[in-house]
Formats: C-alpha cells, sequence, structure tokens
C-alpha cells in the first residue's frame, strides 16, 4: 500500500510532453529492442535498483528517475554483450569499454547514437565529453558469485585509479593510461579479489568486480524463479522476492524521499530546468 498520491506525482515531475517523459518511453522502446534479442536466445534478465524500485511502488518510472536498469547473471551477461556488440542498428548502439576506450564502466550502455546528455556532476561530465556517443541509454549490469568486501575494494581500487585518467585531455595519452588501469585491475587485482570473495557463507552475489554499489546484494532464491511486475502498462521480468531485494538496499523503499533528497538525484540539466526552472541552482 502506498501513502501518495502518484498522479500528482507524474503531474510535477513528468507529464506527459515534458523531455523527461518522453526519453522514459524512449527509453522504453529501447528495451523492447533488447528484450526481443534476449528473447529470441533464450536469455533470462530482470529489473533492478530503481527500475525495480518503480515497478514495485508507481507500476512504471520512479516520476524523477531519467534511467533505467536491468541485470543478468555474468554468463548471460556475456552472451547478450555479444550480441548486443554485433547488432547493426542505425539508432542505437552498445556501449562499452570494447565499443569506446574512454568508456571506463565495467557495466555496459544501451544508448542512442545521436544526443548528448548535459550532466551537472562535474567528474561525470569530464568523462563524458570524450565519449563516442552521448545519447540517453539504460544500463545492462552483471551479477557475480563474491562477497562485499571484494566487490567493495574492487570498485574503489578501480574507479579511484580511473579517476585520474579524466583529467588527461590528451587521448594519445588518456587512452594507454586507461587501458593501464585496466589491464592491472582486472588482470591482476581482481583475481585476487575473487579468491577473496570465495568466503562467502551467506552466498551473496554483487555486481561484477569494479562496478560499485557493493550494498546492492543479490540471493539467488529471493530472485529465481522469477516473477513479473506491471511497469508502464507490461508485465516485465523482476526477482521473486521484491520486498527483500528493496528492503535490503532502500530500507523503507514504500516511503518517499524529501522534495529536497529528489533534487539532489537528478542530475541531467535539462531535467531540472524543466522541472525547477532554469535558475535553480
Amino acid at each position: 500500500m502506498t501513502n501518495f498520491d502518484n498522479e500528482a506525482l507524474r503531474a510535477k515531475y513528468n507529464p506527459e510532453g515534458s523531455q523527461l517523459r518522453r526519453d522514459q518511453m524512449e527509453l522504453l522502446r529501447m528495451l523492447r529492442v533488447v528484450t526481443d534479442i534476449c528473447d529470441a536466445h533464450g536469455i533470462q534478465w530482470w529489473l533492478s535498483s530503481g527500475t525495480l524500485l518503480g515497478a514495485a511502488r508507481h507500476e512504471g518510472f520512479i516520476p524523477w528517475d531519467d534511467d533505467l536498469d536491468i541485470v543478468l547473471l555474468k554468463k548471460d551477461c556475456r552472451r547478450l554483450e555479444r550480441l548486443l556488440e554485433r547488432l547493426d542498428n542505425e539508432e542505437y548502439v552498445y556501449h562499452s569499454m570494447r565499443t569506446d576506450v574512454d568508456y571506463v564502466n565495467t557495466f555496459g550502455k544501451f544508448r542512442r547514437r545521436e544526443g548528448r546528455i548535459t550532466t551537472t556532476n562535474p567528474t561525470t561530465k569530464r568523462r563524458c565529453d570524450y565519449y563516442k556517443w552521448g545519447g540517453i541509454g539504460f544500463d545492462i549490469f552483471a551479477i557475480e558469485k563474491t562477497n562485499y568486501f571484494a566487490a567493495r575494494a574492487a570498485a574503489v581500487i578501480y574507479n579511484n585509479l580511473q579517476h585520474t585518467t579524466s583529467y588527461i585531455r590528451r587521448g594519445w595519452l588518456r587512452k594507454p593510461l586507461i587501458r593501464l588501469v585496466q589491464g592491472l585491475c582486472f588482470g591482476i587485482v581482481n583475481p585476487i579479489l575473487r579468491l577473496v570473495g570465495l568466503i562467502n557463507p551467506r552466498k551473496e552475489y554483487h555486481y561484477t568486480l569494479g562496478t560499485g554499489w557493493a550494498r546492492h546484494t543479490f540471493f539467488i532464491e529471493d530472485a529465481l524463479p522469477l516473477t513479473t511486475a506491471r511497469f508502464e502498462g507490461m508485465e516485465l521480468p523482476v526477482p521473486r522476492d521484491v520486498d527483500a531485494y528493496l528492503t535490503n538496499v532502500y530500507g523503507d523503499w514504500r516511503k518517499l524521499p524529501t522534495d529536497e533528497q529528489i533534487r539532489k538525484c537528478i542530475h541531467c540539466k535539462e531535467y531540472i530546468e524543466e522541472i525547477y526552472g532554469k535558475d535553480d541552482k
């Protein structure tokens, strides 16, 4: 049960015709492209993070959310990545560290080729300025069996090392250093941390090493077999026990954040100006 007016939230944050609402609907169309590929090849995926929260609490996008997240087991994600990297599509592209050296995230993003997202986060903006593609897109995460310490340590090491490369403007120097960091982390650090991750009495799963968000803990018995939930008029796959995952990550997930907290969650300049006005600081 919810104690808020969902229609009022939509009217405030993502009314029909707004840029945010149009982009949310575009993300949904993009998801259909990926889900058709998954269905054709027997690849299992489900909604995760804020998208799963939106499905459980709003039966669709969180009204102020400009993202969409899906998750797969690591072996399934590798299959999907290979298919998406070979996808010949004029509108969309799979953006990953294999398709763009300057994209350093360990998770991939299925995005529009055209356009350029304007973020208010200076570090993210600096990195995005180097990207081959900058259109809207959604995140495709893989999870692997490991413990919290390994997931956290791998992310801290990788992200801190890669952070320094974002300040290097000259590509001839920046790109080799990006690959050097990846070689060090994926070839040396992560294999060691995977051994540490074997100490895993709770049989936890986390996003693949180096991704971050280590507090997002997955348990296979809570996720599988999958069920479905209503999302923007569609029935999409979700974990068997949605409440267990959302409570673990968000606590009292049924409670809405304050308007100030919502404002901090919105990182795209265009959406902030649309919701709060161009004079908002």
